[in-house]
C-alpha cells in the first residue's frame, strides 16, 4: 500500500461500497475510501441549504479573506497534494503541484474580483431608484474530474464561495483522497456547513444533483454524465453549468516547419499522457508536409515512451479505439501496443490514414494518441475540423494571416487557439459549444454565472 500520511477515512476491505485506488505506476494499493450514503448526502446538502443564509449575509470583503486564507493553506500543502495526486492518477509530482499552485492563483484571483463583483443603477425616475443586485444561487454542487483535480476544483468553488453560495463538492471517485484532502483544507477556514467534500462515484453524484434544495449543478467531465446532469436539471429547476468533453482538432497547414509543427502536436496529443480537456484528438495536415510532419511526430511518440493513464479501465478504452481505427485502415506509426507488466501505461501512439469515420476522430479518446488526416489544402482542413459534434476547443497553425481570421472566425468552438496548442492571456472565458457543454466555467465571467440579477424599484412612500 502506498503510505500517504493523511488523516483521511480509511474503508474496511470488507466495504463492498468502498472505493479502491490503485497506482496506475505499479498496481499498488493507494487506499480504500468509504462513499458517502444518501443519508450523509442529505446532511451535507441539508447543512449547506442552513448555512446559506449566513453566509450570503457575510460581507463580500471578508467572504474574499476566508477565500484567501484558503488559498495560503492549500499553497502550503502543495507538495503533499501533489504526491496524493500521483499516486491515484499517476500524474507526475512535479507537474501535479504545478496544478495545485494554479489552483491557489485561481482561489487568490476569486479572493481580488469577489467583492468588486457588482450590480448597477439605472435611470429612472428621479425620485425613484432602481438597482439591479447580484445575489448568491444559493447551495452549489460541484463535481469536478480526476484529470488537474485540484485546479479545476478551486475555480468552481473558489468562485461559488466568494458570491456567497455554499457549496458541497465531489471529487472523481479516481481521486478522492486528493479531492477530499482539498476539502480538509479548505474547510476549517469557512463557518460550518459552507463547504463539505463528499467521496463517491456517479451514484452519489447523482444523488447530490437530484436533491431538491441544490440550486447550480457545476460540473467538469465527460459528455455523457453532463448530458445525465442537464435532464436531472430539467426536473429540478437547478442551474447547470457544463464543460463536457471535447474532441479539438489541429489543423496544420502547408506554409508552417514541419518539425515545429509536429513539435506542437506532440505537446497537444502527450502532455499529461493525452488526459487533458483540450488536448489535441484530430490532426489535419497539409500534403505538402505531410511525411516530414509524421515522421518528426512519431519520433517523438517514440521519444515519450510508456505513458501514465489514470487505471486500467481507461487503459482498455484508449486502447479500444486505436485497436478499431487499425481494423478499420489506420497504420500504426508508433506506439499501439499494451506494455508488459503492472499498472496502466500507455505508449504515446501516432496513426495515419485515419479518416472522419472511425471512433478515434469521431470520439474523445482522452489518451497520448494522435491519429492523423492527410488533407490536400487548407480549406478541407477547414472543414474537416468543423465537422465534429463537440466545440470546446482547437488549434491552428499557419503563417497566412487570411487562414487566421477564416479558422478563428468558422471554427464552431469556445476557444481557437493559433501557433501554440496551449496558452492565452490571463482572465479569459469561453462557452463549449454543442456536445461539450454550455455555460462560463471560469474566468471572471463565472462570477456572474453564479449569481442571480434582482431587480429593485423604490419609490417613496405618499
Amino acid at each position: 500500500m502506498t503510505d500517504l500520511t493523511v488523516d483521511l477515512p480509511s474503508a474496511d476491505p470488507a466495504d463492498e461500497r468502498s472505493i479502491r485506488v490503485e497506482n496506475p505506476a505499479d498496481g499498488s494499493l493507494v487506499g480504500r475510501v468509504p462513499m458517502a450514503t444518501s443519508e450523509e448526502v442529505g446532511a451535507a446538502v441539508a447543512g449547506a441549504r442552513a448555512a446559506l443564509p449566513g453566509w450570503a449575509a457575510t460581507p463580500a470583503v471578508s467572504r474574499a479573506e476566508a477565500v484567501r486564507a484558503a488559498a495560503d493553506a492549500l499553497a502550503d500543502r502543495a507538495d503533499e497534494l501533489a504526491r496524493i495526486n500521483e499516486a491515484e492518477t499517476g500524474r507526475p509530482a512535479a507537474e501535479a503541484r504545478e496544478g495545485v499552485l494554479a489552483g491557489v492563483a485561481t482561489l487568490r484571483q476569486y479572493a481580488e474580483l469577489g467583492p468588486l463583483h457588482r450590480g448597477r443603477a439605472l435611470l429612472g425616475h428621479e425620485s425613484a431608484t432602481d438597482l439591479m443586485v447580484p445575489e448568491p444561487r444559493g447551495v452549489v454542487v460541484a463535481l469536478t474530474p480526476w484529470n488537474d483535480p485540484v485546479a479545476v476544483a478551486c475555480g468552481l468553488v473558489g468562485a461559488a464561495l466568494v458570491t456567497g453560495n455554499t457549496v458541497v463538492a465531489k471529487p472523481s471517485e479516481r481521486c478522492p483522497h486528493t479531492g477530499l484532502l482539498f476539502g480538509e483544507v479548505l474547510r476549517p477556514h469557512f463557518p460550518e456547513g459552507v463547504v463539505r467534500h463528499l467521496a463517491g462515484d456517479g451514484t452519489v453524484g447523482s444523488w447530490l444533483a437530484e436533491h431538491p434544495d441544490v440550486d447550480v449543478i457545476a460540473h467538469v467531465g465527460s459528455t455523457a454524465t453532463g448530458r445525465s446532469l442537464a435532464a436531472v436539471a430539467a426536473r429540478t429547476g437547478a442551474k447547470v453549468l457544463l464543460e463536457n468533453g471535447g474532441n479539438d482538432p489541429l489543423i496544420v497547414d502547408a506554409d508552417v516547419d514541419p518539425q515545429w509543427a509536429a513539435e506542437q502536436a506532440a505537446t497537444g496529443a502527450f502532455a499529461n499522457s493525452g488526459q487533458i480537456c483540450v488536448a489535441v484528438e484530430r490532426i489535419f495536415v497539409h500534403r505538402r508536409i505531410a511525411e516530414p510532419f509524421v515522421d518528426a511526430l512519431t519520433a517523438a511518440a517514440d521519444r515519450a515512451g510508456p505513458l501514465p493513464l489514470v487505471d486500467l479501465r481507461h487503459r482498455a478504452a484508449v486502447h479500444a479505439h486505436v485497436t478499431d481505427a487499425v481494423a478499420a485502415g489506420a497504420r500504426l506509426r508508433a506506439g499501439g501496443v499494451i506494455p508488459d507488466g503492472p499498472g496502466s501505461r500507455y505508449p504515446a501512439t501516432v496513426l495515419t490514414d485515419c479518416d472522419p469515420t472511425m471512433r478515434v476522430m469521431r470520439e474523445e479518446t482522452f489518451g497520448p494518441v494522435a491519429p492523423v488526416c492527410v488533407v490536400d489544402d487548407f480549406a478541407e482542413g477547414l472543414a474537416r475540423a468543423r465537422d465534429d459534434a463537440y466545440g470546446l476547443a482547437a488549434t491552428v497553425l499557419t503563417r497566412s494571416a487570411e487562414h487566421t481570421q477564416r479558422a478563428w472566425r468558422a471554427l464552431p468552438v469556445g476557444t481557437v487557439k493559433v501557433n501554440a496548442v496551449f496558452g492565452g492571456a490571463p482572465g479569459g472565458a469561453a462557452h463549449p459549444r454543442r456536445a461539450s457543454g454550455h455555460g462560463y466555467g471560469y474566468g471572471p465571467e463565472l462570477l456572474d454565472e453564479l449569481t442571480a440579477t434582482k431587480v429593485v424599484h423604490i419609490e417613496p412612500a405618499p
